[in-house]
């Protein structure tokens, strides 16, 4: 497969922008050229996994503790340098940019503050690499309709249902599991009763009654994807996972992780929208036709440069969204989900026109435009669909229809 990196494109300033910021771009930039892209080309086509050493590569770079404190071994940064680290990770293999979600303290918020402790210095190691399990075969958008159960006997929670869509789920050290405790009363939220726990599990394995199928997906590769169905499973009951080691219900938790995880999901899209637009500004002036390089024709110019601009209006947009998180503004919620529809569904647009500009050559493995484009269509769907994005901005600009 060739995917060609022309020079660097030019890029804009913002306030946001510091030295310090910028080191770190071009330190996962150059690492994720030399490092990262040959690898997605060579296992991508073969629906390969990420080895082993890329991820002790990426854990001695810091990645997977980039939002823990330098406490507790991580590099005490925030939303805006998770998701600027993202988008230039996924510029080379998608799955790569997703795998860095899977710590950054995800997995440690339990109640005791030694075991905390220790899980934070596990994940900002990269020692404490998860899964999440939200989503089931009749619970998706809708999350407050979870019906897997988790009930408290003695000193343990008992669990049991089904979950899809659980990314990482045999490679992980453990799996985060929504459940439900017990049955809403008449005047609660359908969310009440709501939790999430911590099955602790070994990598490569699923424990005792975990039984899972993985799911033959046409991109995302690096990672298998799987169904799990769970079956009478036993865990602590310090395993339940609380906001921040507080009281705070597990449902209000994932909301709170969403956010970062929509904005994430924006950063990854531009990441390979700005790979789409370097490749094609490569071939444009690579492949000829009538005599001359393609790039040569006005039209296809100017499709290029539609590109990059929306590319750039997406990355501004992601990164001031990135920025409202990490200062608590009331509005980073809606913008989280104004940047992830934007950027995901711009993308999508992207990676298909390069497609197209690359002709013939664009409709084979020979070529990463198609990887960028089988990646950027799952962006307009996890982390809640581009509809879900939709409703969250109308419901916050209009009254709810009765």
């Amino acid at each position: 497969m060739t995917s060609i990196r022309p020079p660097e494109l030019p890029e804009l300033t913002a306030p946001w922008h510091t030295p310090e910021r910028a080191e770190l771009r071009d330190t996962v930039r150059a690492f994720a050229r030399d490092e990262v892209l040959p690898v997605a080309n060579r296992l991508d086509p073969e629906k390969g996994l990420i080895p082993a050493e890329l991820l002790e590569r990426m854990a001695e770079l810091g990645l997977f503790g980039i939002m823990i404190d330098t406490e507790h071994g991580g590099l005490g940064l925030g939303a805006f340098e998770y998701c600027m680290v993202a988008e230039e990770l996924a510029r080379a293999w998608m799955s790569v940019a997703s795998i860095i979600a899977r710590a950054q303290g995800l997995g440690t918020g339990l109640a005791d503050d030694a075991r905390r402790d220790e899980l934070l210095r596990r994940s900002a190691a990269g020692r404490w690499i998860g899964a999440i399990a939200l989503s089931e075969p009749d619970a998706g958008s809708d999350l407050a309709g979870v019906s897997t159960r988790a009930e408290q006997v003695g000193d343990e929670w008992v669990i049991s249902g089904h979950k899809r869509w659980c990314g990482n789920a045999e490679a992980a050290d453990f799996i985060q599991v929504l459940v439900r405790t017990r049955d809403p009363e008449a005047d609660e939220p359908r969310s009440a009763g709501l939790e999430t726990v911590l099955v602790e599990k070994e990598r490569g394995s699923f424990p005792a009654g975990i039984t899972g199928t993985p799911i033959d997906k046409i991109g995302y590769h690096g990672f298998l994807t799987w169904d799990l169905v769970f079956d009478g499973v036993r865990v602590a009951a310090g395993n339940l996972v609380t906001t921040g080691g507080s009281d705070a219900s597990g449902f209000d938790g994932v909301g709170d992780w969403l956010d970062v995880a929509r904005v994430h999901t924006a950063a990854r899209a531009v990441g390979l929208a700005q790979a789409a637009v370097e490749d094609c500004t490569a071939y444009l002036q690579e492949r000829e036709q009538f005599g001359h390089p393609i790039g040569d024709f006005q039209a296809l110019r100017f499709a290029l440069a539609d590109m990059a601009s929306d590319t750039e209006q997406a990355r501004a947009f992601y990164r001031s969204a990135a920025h409202l998180i990490d200062v608590g503004d009331p509005k980073a919620t809606q913008h989280a989900a104004m940047a992830k529809l934007r950027a995901t569904e711009t993308a999508v647009g992207i990676t298909g026109h390069a497609m197209q500009l690359h002709g013939g050559n664009g409709y084979t493995t020979e070529r990463a435009v198609e990887r960028y484009w089988r990646d950027a269509r799952l962006t307009t769907i996890f982390e809640g669909t581009s509809e879900i994005q939709r409703k969250i901005i109308s419901d916050g600009l209009l009254p709810r229809p009765s």
